[in-house]
C-alpha cells in the first residue's frame, strides 16, 4: 500500500491490512516487534488509536516496510493521538544511586561489562548478573560499572532496588510501572495487566540505549518480567542469589580482594601516610576481615572518623574472634546485618545446616560431615548445601565435593549455634559425628592393613563407604581434620577403646602417608588411651609407632630415642619380644640420625637377635627391617662392601615370599631394598647397576603411590644419572625430586637442590 491516503478504518485497519499483506499472525508479529499479543489485538480492534511512535517504528520493522508504508503507519498513528499530550520524555524519577569516588580494583570485571557495552550483540539484550556471598560488594561494583558506561547509554540510566532481601520483595509489576513512567510514559497509558507492562518496556528498549541497573533481586520469577528483549540496552542485574535459572545472562563472580587491594581500599579511605606509617598493622588489618569489601570499608570508616586512632588498635580488636563481628560496624554499616540478612531468608532446616557445620573441623567439609552434624540424611545435606552455596553463604571447590565458609561468616554461625541449639543438642551432634568419624576411618584404614588381611566392614553408611585403596586414601586425605578431630573428641571422652582400635587400624596407613606430620598426633593420643586402659603391651605397641612418627614424620630424634626407649621398657615388662626388636630398631634411626653410628649398630644388632628366632610373618618382617636398616648404617659408616651383602640377603628374602604375609607389602619391602641395593652399589661406584636397581626401585613405589619413598629414590637416581654423564636427564629427574621433597618437607630436599646447583649449565 502506498500513495499517501489512510484507511478509513484508521491505525488499527491499516496496521492489520500489512500484516495479513506480508502473511503474519497476530502471535508472529507480537514476537517478532517485541510487544505482546494483547497489545497488538487492542490496535487492531481500534482500542488503542495512537501508539508512540517507538511503537510504531517496531511493528514497521517486523514488518519490513517500505518508506512509503512506515509514512502512511506513523501519520495515522499520530492522528490518533490526543492533540495536547507532551512528547514522551524520560523522567529522572530512577537515577543511578550515587557513585564511590574511593572504588577500588575489579578492573577485570569491569572490562567485561564494558565489552558488553561495547559490543551488545542485539539479540537478546545483554544481561550482566553480579551475585556471590555477603559483603562482596555487588552493589557497588553494579553501581559503579553503570556510571563508567553511562557514556554508552545515552538515552538513560535507571535503577530499582528489587528489595530481593524484604520480607516481600518488590513486586514486578509494580517496579515496571515504575520503569515505565520513568521512561516517559504517562501514568494513563501504562498497561493495568503485567505481561502488557513488559511488553511495553521491551518495545521501548528495543528502539533505545538504554542501562537498567536491578538491584538485589530476589529471584527468577521476579527478574524476568523486567528484562528486556532484543536491542542494544543493558541490564545489570545484582543478587545474593546465583539465579542459576537465568537464561542467556553474563554472569559477572566477584572475588574477595586481593591483599594489595584491600590494603589500597584503607589507603582510599584514611590516606597514605596513616597508612604508611602502620604499613604491616594495614595488612593485618586487611587479613582480619578476610578480605571481604564491606568488612574491609567498615574497618576503614571507623578509623577515618577517628584520625587519632592507630591501625593496631583496631587490629588487635579485631584478633579476638569471640567479638570480631562487633568490631565491625561502623554507623550503618554492620557486618553481623550483612549476615542476617541473608540468614533470615534461609528455611529452619537450611539454618540449623549452616549453623551445624560451623562445628566442622578444618578448611572445608563434605556434605556427609553436614549430614551427621545437622542429624539429617545425605540427600537433604546434599540439596541444602548447594543451596547455600547458590545463596552465597558457602563456596563450593571447584573440583570436589566439599565446601568452606568465608572466616567471617563461620564466625557468624557460630554465634547463631550458641543462640539457636541448646547445650545438649550440640553435644549429641559433635559425639554423633565423632563416632561417625572414627568408624568410617578406622574402615577406611582396614584397606591398608598388611598385619591381619582383615576385611574392612562396619562402615557407618556402606552406599557411600570408600571401596578400594584409592577411595579409601581420598577419604582419609579429605577428611584428615575431621577424623583427627575425633580421635581427640573421643580421648576427651573416655571412649579410649575406639582410639586405640582406630589408631591401631591407621598403622599401614600412616607407612604410605609419613610426610603427614600429624601422625605423632594420632600416636600420642594412642598411648594415652592405651595408659587409660591399663594395657601394657598396647602401649608399648603405640609407643614404638610414635617413635617412628618422630623419626620420619617430624624429624624430631630426641624425642624418637626417648620414646623407643619407653617402648622397649613397656615391652620388656610385658616379654613381648617382637616389640622390644621394633623399640631397638626405631631407637637405633634416632641414634644414627643423631650422629651416634656406633651405638646404632649395636642396637640394630640386638633388635636383629630378639627377632631372629620368631618365625611369624610379623617377626620375619621385623627381622627384614632391621637388616634393611642395619646395611644403610654399615654404608653410611664406609662399609658398602658389607652392606651390599646384607641387602643381597634382605633381597633373597623378599623373592622367596614370607608364608603369611600378603604380596603387596613384601613388594614394598622389595621396592626399599631395591633402593638400599642401589645405594650401596653408587657407594662402590658402580653407577650402571645403581641406576638399574633405583629405577625398579622407583617404579615400585609410583605404583603403590608412596611419594615418601619415591621422591628419595628418584633423588638417588638423579645422582646415578649425573654420575654417568647423562646431566640432562639428571637435570630433570632432580628437579622433579626436588619439587616434590620441598611440597613434603623431607630432609633431603636441601641436597636435592645441592645436586640440582653442581649439574653444569644447559648447552653448556
Amino acid at each position: 500500500m502506498s500513495g499517501g491516503g489512510s484507511a478509513p478504518g484508521g491505525f488499527g485497519e491499516l496496521l492489520r491490512g500489512l500484516r495479513v499483506r506480508a502473511g503474519h499472525t497476530q502471535e508472529r508479529l507480537a514476537h517478532a516487534a517485541g510487544v505482546s499479543v494483547r497489545t497488538l489485538v487492542d490496535l487492531e480492534r481500534g482500542r488503542t488509536r495512537g501508539p508512540q511512535r517507538r511503537t510504531v517504528q517496531a511493528l514497521a520493522r517486523a514488518l519490513a516496510l517500505d518508506t512509503a508504508d512506515l509514512e502512511d503507519l506513523e501519520r495515522v498513528a499520530a492522528c490518533g493521538r490526543p492533540r495536547s499530550r507532551p512528547a514522551a520524555v524520560p523522567s529522572a524519577t530512577l537515577p543511578l544511586p550515587r557513585d564511590l569516588s574511593d572504588f577500588t580494583a575489579r578492573t577485570q570485571d569491569l572490562a567485561r561489562l564494558r565489552a558488553l557495552a561495547e559490543h551488545p550483540g542485539g539479540a537478546p539484550a545483554p544481561v550482566a548478573v553480579v551475585a556471590g556471598q555477603p559483603g562482596l560488594g555487588k552493589t557497588a561494583f553494579a553501581v559503579h560499572a553503570a556510571h563508567s558506561l553511562a557514556a554508552h547509554y545515552p538515552d538513560g540510566q535507571f535503577a530499582v532496588d528489587l528489595r530481593g532481601m524484604d520480607e516481600r520483595p518488590a513486586d514486578p509489576r509494580e517496579v515496571l510501572a515504575r520503569l515505565l513512567r520513568a521512561l516517559g510514559v504517562t501514568e494513563r497509558a501504562v498497561p493495568h495487566d503485567t505481561q502488557d507492562r513488559t511488553g511495553l518496556l521491551r518495545s521501548i528498549t528495543a528502539v533505545r540505549r538504554l542501562l537498567l541497573l536491578l538491584d538485589n533481586a530476589a529471584d527468577e520469577d521476579q527478574l524476568r518480567p523486567l528484562l528486556p528483549g532484543r536491542g542494544d540496552s543493558l541490564t545489570i542485574v545484582t543478587s545474593r542469589h546465583a539465579l542459576a535459572g537465568l537464561e542467556c545472562a553474563h554472569r559477572v563472580d566477584l572475588a574477595l580482594l586481593h591483599r594489595e587491594e584491600s590494603v589500597g581500599l584503607i589507603t582510599r579511605i584514611i590516606g597514605a601516610q596513616r597508612v604508611a606509617r602502620e604499613a604491616q598493622a594495614a595488612r593485618d588489618l586487611a587479613d582480619l576481615c578476610g578480605h571481604l569489601p564491606l568488612a574491609v570499608r567498615i574497618a576503614g570508616q571507623r578509623l577515618a572518623i577517628r584520625p587519632q586512632e592507630r591501625l593496631g588498635k583496631l587490629v588487635a580488636q579485631l584478633a579476638r574472634e569471640e567479638s570480631r563481628l562487633d568490631s565491625l560496624r561502623a554507623g550503618s554499616l554492620e557486618m553481623r546485618a550483612a549476615f542476617a540478612l541473608s540468614y533470615r531468608r534461609l528455611t529452619p532446616t537450611a539454618r540449623t545446616l549452616l549453623r551445624r557445620a560451623a562445628l566442622a573441623a578444618g578448611p572445608d567439609f563434605s556434605p556427609e560431615t553436614a549430614a551427621v552434624l545437622a542429624g539429617t540424611t545425605l540427600r537433604r545435606a546434599r540439596l541444602y548445601v548447594e543451596d547455600l552455596a547458590d545463596h552465597g553463604l558457602l563456596q563450593p571447590h571447584p573440583e570436589t565435593e566439599r565446601y568452606r565458609f568465608h572466616d567471617l561468616l563461620k564466625l557468624f554461625a557460630t554465634e547463631q549455634l550458641a543462640a539457636a541449639d541448646e547445650p545438649t543438642a550440640l553435644a549429641a551432634a559433635r559425639d554423633r559425628t565423632a563416632r561417625w568419624m572414627l568408624t568410617r576411618a578406622t574402615a577406611a584404614a582396614l584397606h591398608f592393613d598388611a598385619d591381619h588381611g582383615r576385611t574392612p566392614g562396619g562402615d557407618p553408611d556402606p552406599a557411600t563407604a570408600p571401596t578400594g585403596c584409592e577411595p579409601a586414601r581420598a577419604w582419609l586425605e579429605a577428611e584428615r581434620a575431621q577424623w583427627l578431630w575425633a580421635l581427640h573428641h573421643a580421648r576427651a571422652a573416655g571412649w579410649h577403646r575406639e582410639v586405640v582400635d582406630t589408631a591401631e587400624a591407621m598403622h599401614w596407613f600412616s607407612d604410605r602417608t609419613q610426610h603427614w606430620e600429624q601422625w605423632v598426633e594420632v600416636f600420642r593420643l594412642a598411648v594415652a588411651s592405651a595408659r587409660a586402659l591399663g594395657s601394657r603391651a598396647e602401649e608399648a605397641v603405640h609407643l614404638n609407632y610414635l617413635a617412628w612418627a618422630y623419626n620420619m614424620c617430624t624429624y624430631d630424634h630426641h624425642a624418637a630415642l626417648e620414646t623407643a626407649d619407653a617402648a622397649f621398657t613397656a615391652a620388656r615388662e610385658g616379654g613381648d619380644r617382637l616389640q622390644m626388636g621394633w623399640a631397638l630398631g626405631y631407637g637405633a634411626g634416632a641414634l644414627k640420625r643423631l650422629g651416634r653410628t656406633g651405638e646404632a649398630i649395636a642396637w640394630l644388632r640386638d633388635s636383629a637377635a630378639c627377632h631372629r628366632d620368631n618365625t611369624t610373618p610379623q617377626g620375619r618382617v621385623a627381622e627384614l627391617t632391621t637388616l634393611n636398616g642395619l646395611g644403610v648404617v654399615l654404608r653410611e659408616t664406609g662399609h658398602a662392601g658389607q652392606a651390599l651383602a646384607i641387602h643381597r640377603s634382605s633381597e633373597a628374602i623378599c623373592r622367596a615370599g614370607i608364608p603369611g604375609q600378603s604380596p603387596e607389602v613384601i613388594a614394598v619391602y622389595h621396592a626399599a631394598t631395591l633402593h638400599y641395593l642401589g645405594c650401596d652399589l653408587a657407594a662402590l661406584a658402580r653407577w650402571s647397576e645403581a641406576e638399574a636397581h633405583l629405577r625398579r626401585a622407583l617404579a615400585a613405589f609410583e605404583a603403590a603411590d608412596m611419594p615418601a619413598w619415591s621422591e628419595p629414590a628418584r633423588l638417588d637416581l638423579g645422582i646415578a644419572l649425573h654420575r654417568l654423564g647423562r646431566d640432562e636427564e639428571a637435570r630433570t629427574v632432580l628437579t622433579r625430586a626436588h619439587h616434590t621433597l620441598r611440597e613434603l618437607n623431607h630432609p633431603r630436599h636441601g641436597e636435592a637442590a645441592a645436586h640440582l646447583e653442581a649439574l653444569p649449565d644447559a648447552g653448556a
